[in-house]
């Protein structure tokens, strides 16, 4: 099992998730979007697994402070200049990929 867990400190879904797998014992990798960007590989890799649709977080201030809700835009392109777009976190486990507190999913894995 190889798990990457992708968001930031602060947000209490990545906490979550953190948690969940610290709990099983499970070792994972934390990426904290504070500290780096997320690559244009690394979206791509995720982009082939769940749609840009999905990963975009339109209850996001960002997404509404920039008035996205009512304008056409490229998401991928948006995420790449700010993260704090997406919804977090995002967990990989090999080349499957979870959004969001996704708990039932990452059960699935451990089976």
């Amino acid at each position: 099992m190889n798990i990457q867990i992708i968001g930031t400190k602060k947000s209490n879904n990545t906490k979550k998730a953190i948690r969940f797998f610290k709990e099983r014992n499970i070792k994972f990798h934390f990426m904290d979007l504070n500290e780096r960007k997320i690559s244009e590989g690394e979206l791509s890799n995720i982009l082939a697994r769940i749609s840009a649709d999905d990963l975009l977080d339109t209850d996001s201030q960002t997404y509404k402070k920039r008035g996205f809700a009512y304008m056409e835009y490229d998401p991928v392109e948006e995420i790449l200049e700010d993260n704090s777009l997406m919804r977090t976190p995002v967990v990989r486990n090999g080349k499957e990929v979870a959004v969001g507190n996704a708990i039932e999913v990452w059960k699935q894995w451990l089976e």
